[in-house]
């Protein structure tokens, strides 16, 4: 059954709302009992100082010495009552007898509460108690004469309605600063959620999750090597083509991830694709000796760069993929020559029956047989291995249509090597060449190309000579390099090229002598292995 998700945008909002609804209340809650404390601790110092100024003055002290003064207890603790705030100012004697209170009624009664007896021992202290004013917080501290003798003793009391309400004036700022950090709180939470929603694209955490897996499925699918770096070079990526690569070279032993690109491969230009931030497309490198055709290319947002990939491929594969369809090409040029000839051949005989001139058919197919059996069996008779008999062939009908005198000549017999892929790759060596010295004798009036072949000592040395215009001296030096050719066009500089690296692959060597007179000369020598054959 589907199971119900709650949104990102709802989930955002409610953890939002709830931690912000919890911390205001433990904050509120802590602020609330501190401020409580610092209250009742204000007003308990207020009493105290009042009660200390009280018991501190000389008119105190003399009446409560039986001296007369100017002013009564009564009259003075008024003043101080009044100018203090506070509920009441008692004077009493060491009796317990008041000399002040608010209502001149009660002096000369004792002291109500209960809580004054530990003063007219000389202790000071506050308490809470209930006396005829009702209930309130009271500082207790006794009066002494200049001798040290205790006189008797202050009260001073606030009353605790007072109190409460000044903690409930502070409790309602409490809730009403928690409540607009609440509201503030909520307002937050959703412009959180439509921000981080809009971040996202509008996708939901398990959708992002699901993209997040099937990007990786994807990246580690591909056959070519894939690695990407941020805006600072770290890498970021690096897929499983990739790695294969780096362990092919030697580097598997290291976790690239988050590491600098020139750290891990020092003399990548993957980094300069950040700042010049322009593409680097099939551009040859070596990575600890593999070498890789690779693209690079920078990751741009908003006109942004944050960071760059590259995709690569080790190029032993290009090469064998680029070799395998110019042997293609070459048998189906082969085939192609060879129809056509044959085409042309069956034209000539048609013609010639429909003229009945039966006896110059016969004299045209016997001559085309003579021909054939010289050259086919010249050929099948030193070279063994059928299918570079029959490219060789294929190559000789080629150059007749071209009008071009191909001779082939083997020295001595050319086995059938041990290695099948040697075959494909003299067949891509010898079709470049003659492709080659044919377009070049094309100008010539005598259009001569000559193939010699002899295998001795187990090695296969190729000439191949033509007598055309030639490859300039200052072009030699280069024309094995890719895209490098005398000829105009598109599609040019392959042949020779792939020619090169066939001739490496097979570990052998390749010369070339060529002058505008007398055209050029190729020379390959390749380490040559037979096929050894069975004997019952």
């Amino acid at each position: 059954m589907y199971k119900s998700r709650l949104k990102l945008r709802t989930i955002i909002i409610l953890f939002v709302c709830l931690v912000v609804s919890v911390s205001l209340l433990i904050t509120g809650l802590l602020i609330r009992n501190t401020t409580t404390e610092n209250i009742e601790t204000h007003l308990q110092e207020k009493a105290m100082t009042v009660a200390r100024t009280v018991a501190e003055s000389t008119v105190v002290e003399k009446r409560l010495q039986g001296k007369k003064t100017e002013e009564s207890i009564q009259s003075y603790a008024m003043t101080i009552q009044k100018a203090s705030d506070v509920m009441f100012v008692v004077v009493m004697d060491l009796e317990g007898i008041r000399y002040s209170h608010p209502d001149p009624k009660r002096i000369g009664n004792h002291f109500v509460g209960g809580d004054e007896k530990r003063v007219l021992q000389g202790e000071e202290y506050t308490s809470r108690s209930t006396g005829t004013l009702g209930k309130s917080l009271r500082a207790f501290t006794p009066v002494y004469n200049d001798n040290g003798n205790q006189l008797g003793a202050v009260s001073v009391g606030i009353s605790l309605e007072a109190v409460e309400a000044s903690i409930q004036r502070s409790q309602k700022q409490i809730l009403i600063g928690s409540i607009l950090g609440a509201m503030v709180g909520i307002i937050g939470a959703f412009l959180l959620a439509n921000y981080i929603k809009r971040s996202l694209f509008g996708l939901e955490p398990h959708a992002i999750a699901r993209i997040h897996e099937e990007r990786n499925q994807m990246l580690h699918s591909v056959h070519e090597g894939i690695i990407a770096i941020d805006n600072e070079a770290k890498i970021l990526l690096v897929n499983k083509s990739a790695r294969q690569i780096f362990e092919k070279a030697g580097l598997g032993r290291k976790d690239p991830l988050g590491m600098k690109i020139q750290d891990f491969l020092p003399g990548t230009k993957l980094d300069q694709v950040l700042t010049d931030t322009e593409s680097d497309i099939d551009k040859e490198q070596w990575i600890n000796g593999v070498s890789v055709i690779t693209n690079r290319v920078p990751l741009v947002i908003n006109n942004h760069t944050i960071g760059a990939i590259a995709t690569f491929r080790d190029k032993t594969e290009v090469n064998q993929l680029a070799e395998q369809l110019t042997g293609v090409q070459m048998y189906a040029d082969t085939l192609r020559a060879q129809s056509h000839e044959f085409m042309n051949k069956l034209h000539v005989i048609l013609g010639m029956i429909k003229m009945e001139n039966y006896e110059q058919v016969n004299h045209y197919i016997n001559q085309l047989v003579d021909h054939s059996t010289h050259e086919v069996g010249n050929i099948t008779r030193y070279v063994k291995d059928p299918v570079f008999a029959g490219f060789l062939i294929g190559k000789m009908s080629y150059s007749r249509e071209a009008q071009v005198h191909l001779k082939i000549n083997c020295e001595t017999e050319i086995p059938v090597p041990r290695d099948n892929s040697i075959t494909h790759e003299l067949i891509t060596i010898l079709g470049n060449l003659i492709n080659n010295a044919v377009e070049s004798v094309m100008m010539k009036g005598i259009k001569e190309v000559s193939v010699n072949l002899s295998v001795i000592d187990e090695l296969l040395t190729i000439v191949v000579k033509d007598n055309g215009t030639g490859i300039p001296e200052e072009e030699q030096k280069v024309i094995f390099e890719k895209g490098i050719s005398t000829k105009e066009g598109k599609d040019r500089g392959f042949g020779l090229h792939i020619t090169k690296l066939s001739v490496e692959k097979l570990e052998g060597s390749i010369e070339l002598k060529s002058s505008p007179d007398a055209g050029s000369i190729f020379t390959i020598i390749i380490p040559y292995d037979e096929e050894v054959s069975e004997i019952d």
